[in-house]
Parts: structure tokens; C-alpha cells; sequence
């Protein structure tokens, strides 16, 4: 029985390291492409016969990679602050209080999940270009402020926490805001983390909408300026390359940083 457990094991971990290695495969051969002259980067070698530097310079050079990056950044963090923020104020108001037609609010809002945002990109992008709000932080966090996702997830937390402790605080005397910040947000506090940061990955990894928005090169998220080597008319596959491995870079770190806590938001998020 031990050997057939452990072979099972063994197949098991064999599986998971095939699995691993096709994950990672495509990250490596951006970074060694990266290192490749024009006339190499389009054979299969997996390590650069005589590798450059070459292409890192010259994305420097072509695009405000800083500047750009420092844009990605600011927007991946006001779009999970803002998110996190309406989240919370709906699902509190979803949970704690009962009124007329709140069954029906709560299905639009799943409703409105299953809508692409696609179908809705027009008219926001009309309203945003009336605000004035064109090549502007604001105009790309503004459509993004609210995410049912957030308020679905928050919804499920705030729905399991004890009600008897929320009527106990009002009887103290307690605000609603006061029994949201004090009261519940500290007993999920490891919830409302886990969501902020798949909600700022989300936000990192935005690009449709940034590219309607902006059209100046210092205005816009780094996933923009990466588009510039693509439309190009000359071949800069080896420069692309190394653009886009620095814009991976923030994430890399976030990830081995933070690494604990982004599997377990996947995890938790996922099982429901």
C-alpha cells in the first residue's frame, strides 16, 4: 500500500513539474529572446549564441519606460483603492440593512458581471471625452471605480459575519461607518487583502481601455508603449522582448513578496 501511495506521489509531483515547466517556458523565452540579435531571435537555440544588450537600450531610448511604468502603477493603485472602496459600501449596505427591492439590486448587479465591457465601451468612452478627462489617471480609473466582482466577493464576507456583534455595536452606540471600520473590517481584514490584490493585478494587466484613452507616450500605462514596436514597420521583435520583460518585473517582485498571500486570494477566490 506505501509503495503504491508513493508512486502515486511520485507521478502526482512528476505531473505538477511538467506542468510548471510549460508555465515558465514562454517567460524564459521572452527574457532570452530578449538577449537575441535580429538575426537569431527567430531560431529555437534556448540560450543566445552571443548575447546583446542592445535591445534593452534601445526601448529605453524609444519609450519612457519609468515614467510609463510609475503611470501602471498609479492606476493599478487607484483602481483597487476605488474598487475596494465602493465594494465595501455596497456590500455593507447589501447586508446590513433590508428594504424594498434589495433582492432585485443584488441580481442586476450579478447581471451585470456577465455584460463584457466591450459592449459598453462607446458610451464611456463618449462620457469620458465630454468630462474632459482625456489623457488623464482619472479618465482610465473612472469607468473601473466599481467592480461587482469586489462587491460579490465583500458580499460573501460580510454576509457570514455574526449579526448579533453588528446589532451589539449599535446598541453601544456605534455608526455604520464606525461598525465598518472598527467592527468588521478587522475580523476580514485577510479578505479584503487577498481581493486587493488580485484587483490591483487586474488593474496592472489593463489595456484596452488605457489605449482608447491616451494617445501621448508619457500619459500612458506601460502595456501601451508596448504596442509601439509592434506597429512598427521595421522588425523590433528582440526590443519588444526586452520592454516587455521589465514591465513584468513590478509583478515578479509583488509576487515573491507577497507570494503567500496571492495563492491563497487565487485559492479562496476561486472556490467560490
Amino acid at each position: 500500500m506505501k509503495k503504491k501511495l508513493s508512486g502515486l506521489v511520485i507521478a502526482q509531483h512528476a505531473v505538477l513539474v511538467v506542468m510548471c515547466l510549460i508555465a515558465l517556458f514562454p517567460i524564459y523565452w521572452m527574457v532570452n529572446s530578449s538577449f537575441k540579435n535580429e538575426s537569431e531571435i527567430f531560431t529555437s537555440s534556448l540560450i543566445p549564441h552571443s548575447p546583446i544588450f542592445s535591445n534593452y537600450t534601445y526601448a529605453f531610448e524609444q519609450m519612457p519606460i519609468v515614467r510609463m511604468m510609475f503611470n501602471s502603477f498609479g492606476v493599478a493603485s487607484l483602481l483597487t483603492l476605488s474598487q475596494l472602496a465602493t465594494g465595501m459600501l455596497a456590500a455593507y449596505a447589501l447586508v446590513r440593512w433590508r428594504f424594498r427591492g434589495q433582492g432585485f439590486i443584488f441580481a442586476l448587479l450579478s447581471l451585470t458581471w456577465l455584460i463584457p465591457f466591450q459592449a459598453v465601451m462607446i458610451p464611456n468612452y463618449v462620457l469620458v471625452n465630454q468630462l474632459g478627462f482625456n489623457e488623464s489617471m482619472i479618465g482610465i480609473v473612472l469607468p473601473f471605480a466599481v467592480s461587482t466582482f469586489a462587491i460579490l466577493s465583500l458580499y460573501q464576507s460580510f454576509n457570514s459575519f455574526p449579526r448579533v456583534l453588528i446589532e451589539a455595536a449599535c446598541i453601544d452606540g456605534q455608526s455604520d461607518f464606525g461598525i465598518l471600520m472598527r467592527l468588521i473590517l478587522p475580523n476580514i481584514k485577510s479578505t479584503v487583502a487577498s481581493l486587493g490584490i488580485i484587483l490591483f493585478i487586474n488593474g496592472w494587466n489593463e489595456y484596452l481601455w488605457p489605449m482608447l484613452i491616451t494617445k501621448k507616450m508619457e500619459n500612458a500605462p506601460l502595456q501601451i508603449g508596448l504596442r509601439m514596436f509592434v506597429n512598427s514597420d521595421t522588425n523590433m521583435w528582440g526590443s519588444l522582448m526586452a520592454a516587455t520583460a521589465v514591465s513584468c518585473l513590478p509583478i515578479l517582485l509583488i509576487y515573491l513578496v507577497l507570494r503567500r498571500q496571492i495563492v491563497d486570494s487565487f485559492v479562496r477566490f476561486g472556490i467560490k
